[in-house]
């Protein structure tokens, strides 16, 4: 009896890190939800009930989080190989799979933000944020031109943003990041475990965490659905800001590629949107 407890620990423990590497891949991958999949593998609630009172039932929740954390950090690194090679090899391409991505999740994303109904305020509060969020991104890229320079700030920030796909289901991170132009860096840091991008980044996610996660649990309480469609507008704000523009020395080949990658990336975003509807 002994031992069957501790196999089936085991195999717990196992499963538990496999749907951590698959929750992880939403904190890399533009389109894709962190807090989305783990709502499909049933641990959302439970993640934020944890977040929001970290110091409740701390032991228990660290050991079963363990296998999850160390699971989702596998996950990241192991991607990170390939969408760095991808990124540095086929960026124009690759960017429109990534905007499909997220064109796929948009319905879904719209959907949920009005589950509890939606009103002519929540209409105008999301025109509002995608206004006023294109404007702020479109000024920002005049100043920047796309690329923010790598440091300690900005991982820290980036850190945050990966938090928030977290806390916020159906929210993808990532694509701000590939709109500050620090994904392709981003992603070689994990690749070669540089500890000056996943130190900041880390410390920029646990303190968004512990600093929000209280916050953003009263917000959803009570204006769940100012906030939800705020947030879409947002996303779509930034998502058209990351359509690539460069088709420098282009074939018809790799425009059909382009055309391609959309059409695959919006399959799995559509894809991943019902396994959330499924199984949350």
């Amino acid at each position: 009896m002994e031992e069957f407890m501790k196999e089936s620990s085991s195999q717990n423990w196992i499963l538990r890190f496999i749907k951590g590497m698959f929750i992880g891949s939403g904190f890399i991958l533009p389109g894709v939800s962190g807090g989305a999949l783990a709502a499909i593998f049933g641990m959302y609630e439970r993640i934020i009930r944890f977040l929001a009172n970290i110091t409740k039932d701390f032991k228990d929740n660290f050991l079963f989080f363990l296998p999850v954390g160390l699971g989702g950090l596998s996950g990241i690194v192991i991607l990170s190989f390939g969408v760095s090679f991808l990124l540095g090899n086929f960026e124009t391409i690759i960017l429109w799979f990534f905007v499909g991505c997220i064109v796929g999740t948009a319905p879904s994303l719209w959907k949920e933000a009005g589950k509890e109904g939606r009103s002519q305020k929540d209409i105008g509060v999301f025109f509002l944020s995608f206004i006023v969020g294109f404007i702020l991104l479109f000024i920002g890229n005049q100043q920047f031109t796309g690329s923010v320079a790598p440091s300690f700030i900005s991982w820290f920030i980036s850190g945050g943003l990966i938090a928030l796909g977290v806390l916020v289901p159906g929210l993808s991170p990532s694509n701000f990041i590939v709109y500050m132009g620090l994904y392709t860096a981003m992603a070689d840091g994990f690749k070669s475990l540089d500890l000056s991008v996943i130190i900041p980044i880390a410390i920029g996610g646990l303190v968004t965490i512990l600093v929000l996660s209280k916050l953003i649990e009263a917000i959803f309480k009570r204006y769940y659905s100012y906030f939800f469609h705020f947030i879409v507008g947002i996303v779509i704000a930034s998502t058209i800001m990351i359509i690539p523009t460069n088709y420098a020395g282009f074939s018809i080949v790799q425009y059909l590629l382009c055309a391609l990658m959309l059409v695959l990336g919006t399959a799995l975003g559509k894809w991943m949107s019902k396994l959330e509807e499924t199984y949350k």
